[in-house]
């Protein structure tokens, strides 16, 4: 172990695009079921974090348990702004994406694809529902990365379960790229093509124009009437799940 102290160790983390740091329980767990490679766990109670372990998540004792090491109370609650709950923080590798190889893959999943999202918490959500509708990957534009501890909190570790990346903009691709917008077709009457971009706006300002103009199809979610949009997660769940639908994969 390091020489640096705990504390120095998880600051220096932080600023580290190499690394990433896991706050809580949940984000740990699914790291280490998708193949995380930790550099460092701490808890300042394992007998607690274990019994904890064994009742949501049996079958990664045995990694957890090689990894994790007792600290000191006070000196846990110094290592996040919000101490977790459930009394455990990490360090791990931040996987390498490959953009490229990712948008070139046959397989017919959809692409999410967010436009400068405002919001961690959202972009960690929508890699949640993501995940769970078996989407080739998220990728998003903007200054905010998915990969920060507040995205990891939302999107449960599910990072590790697919590519997720921050690109400058969205590179050169064949797929067709569908536009979630609300002036466009009710996705009612409208098939997602397999291997599409599903691109979707922040909730208050939408799209950009460019994305607009460049998208070969434009589709609309149905709401109620008086209601101007939906959370940027329940948007992304919508349309992959209607794409799975599709494939009569539920």
């Amino acid at each position: 172990m390091s020489l640096k102290s705990v504390e120095e160790r998880f600051h220096i983390a932080r600023g580290d695009l190499s690394l990433v740091v896991v706050e809580g329980f949940h984000p740990l767990k699914h790291a280490l079921r998708f193949g995380a490679k930790f550099v460092e766990v701490v808890s300042p109670d394992i007998l607690a974090l274990r019994s904890l372990q064994e009742e949501y998540a049996p079958d990664i004792g045995d990694g957890l348990n090689n990894l994790v090491v007792e600290i000191d109370q006070s000196m846990f609650e110094r290592l996040a702004r919000v101490t977790p709950a459930t009394g455990v923080m990490s360090i791990a590798e931040r996987p390498f994406v490959d953009i490229e190889a990712m948008l070139n893959s046959t397989d017919g999943a959809p692409v999410v694809f967010l436009e400068k999202p405002r919001n961690l918490f959202n972009i960690g959500a929508a890699v949640r529902s993501a995940s769970a509708a078996g989407a080739a990957g998220v990728v998003n534009t903007g200054d905010l990365d998915p990969w920060k501890p507040a995205a990891l909190t939302t999107g449960v570790g599910l990072q590790w379960s697919l590519p997720v990346a921050q690109v400058d903009e969205l590179p050169p691709t064949d797929r067709p790229v569908v536009a979630v917008d609300i002036g466009g077709e009710s996705l009612e009457f409208f098939d997602i093509p397999d291997r599409s971009i599903l691109a979707f706006g922040t909730e208050r300002q939408g799209l950009s124009s460019t994305v607009i103009e460049s998208a070969d199809y434009h589709v609309s979610i149905p709401m109620e009437h008086g209601v101007s949009s939906l959370n940027l997660a329940c948007s992304v769940a919508v349309m992959l799940y209607k794409w799975k639908l599709q494939q009569g994969n539920l």
